[in-house]
Formats: C-alpha cells, structure tokens, sequence
C-alpha cells in the first residue's frame, strides 16, 4: 500500500506567533482514521515568530525528536538542560516518567522546525536529552540518519523505538532506493522540490504513507530535500 496525501490534508493550527501544520491528529485537531502511523504518533511542521515561543508544559511516555529547519531554539527543561539547537541539529528527548520543558524563538528571525513523537518501546524510562550537530544539510543525494532506535547505525541520536529517521537532499534527475519489508511501514515528508516515489508525483509538503511493500524508488524531478521515517508495523509493545 502506498497513499499520497496532499499537502492540503494537513490541518493548519494559526495563532500568531504560531503556524503549525499537522500531520496527525494532535490539539484541536481529531480524527479517529489519522492518530498514529506505527509508533509515529505526531509529525508537526511548525513556524514560530521571533521573540515567541512555547512555555513550560509536561511530556511523558514519549520519545520526542526537534529538527530544526531555518533559525535557532532555545530549551530549558527540568533535567537542567538549557541549550539553544541551531539549524542543521537535531535534539532527542525521552520524556519516560515526566520532563518538563520550554521552547522560545529569541530571535528577531522566523524560526521553522520538524516536531515528531514517538510511542516509547519501554514504560517508566528515566527522562533523558540529548542534541547533535549533523551535516545533513549538504548535497549529499543520500540518506542521512538523524535519529535511530536501531543500534547498527552510528554517529546519530538514539531513542526507544524500533524507527529511524532520515533526512536527504536529492538533486534534479538523481535517485534513491531504500529497501524495506513488507512487515515495516514508512512515511516520507517532502521539505522542498518534487519527487516521483515508486511512480507517483509528490510535491512541497505532501507526504506518502507506505506499508507492505519492499522498497521506495525516490527519484527528485527537481532540487528536493525530504524526511523519510523507517517504522515498525505495530504500534509501541508495552
């Protein structure tokens, strides 16, 4: 099964300061057909004004995972931690009994992040961070894993669950494929450009959902860069 979802399908979320697109149901925003894809419980793609942000609230049972697109984050959490996550980073951040945190924009710049839960393959994890700097953002025409729960992959952050998190930018006329299994699912989430994925056109913000099927044929029909998401079939196994 493979499904193209336009970008339209997203449900926006506006509030001045903030412009959040969702991928899955998440706030104010319920649908019963659209919770969770495997693990992947939300995929937020959201925009915050300089000199905003999200005060402190409360996580738990959750591996949460920050990528920053365009500007710079600050977090302070009750760990401790106060850290500021530029552009090309990526943070983690196992949420397991309870954390709290905050997120602010200090800047006078817009500041555009990728925000994706995952439900955590353990019950009662001591709450944990971590953040990495990783050169995703060249022209690599690879895939470069940010985020793993499989522990073959080196050099990238580990959460607690059976997933993988891919970032890739793809030049005009190149191709990826990525191998999977039927027993696995997946999603892809177009960050710029067009791409063809096993035949069917997909642009800016679109994303593919795919599950019983072994193997993504990428090709960009124009400069593109992208998320593609390696997922267990089943949800979290408590």
């Amino acid at each position: 099964m493979i499904k193209v979802i336009p970008a339209s399908d997203r449900h926006h979320s506006a509030h001045g300061w903030l412009d959040s697109y969702f991928l899955f149901s998440f706030a104010d925003y319920y649908d019963l057909n659209n919770v969770q894809w495997g693990p992947l419980r939300v995929f937020n793609d959201d925009y915050i004004q300089g000199n905003s942000g999200f005060p402190e609230h409360a996580h738990s049972e959750m591996e949460i995972v920050t990528i920053v697109l365009e500007g710079e984050v600050t977090h302070t959490d009750s760990l401790g931690n106060n850290t500021v996550i530029k552009a090309g980073e990526v943070q983690r951040m196992t949420a397991g009994t309870g954390i709290r945190h905050s997120e602010h924009n200090h800047s006078d710049k817009d500041l555009h992040l990728y925000q994706l839960w995952f439900l955590s393959n353990k019950k009662g994890l001591a709450p944990s961070y971590e953040q990495k700097a990783i050169d995703y953002t060249g022209e690599k025409n690879e895939l470069i894993p940010l985020v793993t729960g499989q522990r073959v992959l080196e050099d990238v952050l580990y959460m607690n669950s059976n997933s993988t998190v891919y970032h890739a930018n793809l030049r005009d006329g190149k191709e990826i494929d990525f191998k999977t299994f039927p027993i696995r699912k997946s999603l892809l989430y177009v960050t710029s450009g067009e791409l063809f994925v096993n035949g069917m056109q997909v642009q800016k913000n679109d994303q593919v959902r795919t599950a019983d099927v072994d193997a993504l044929r990428i090709k960009a029909t124009a400069d593109s860069s992208f998320i593609l998401i390696d997922l267990p079939g089943v949800e979290a196994n408590f």
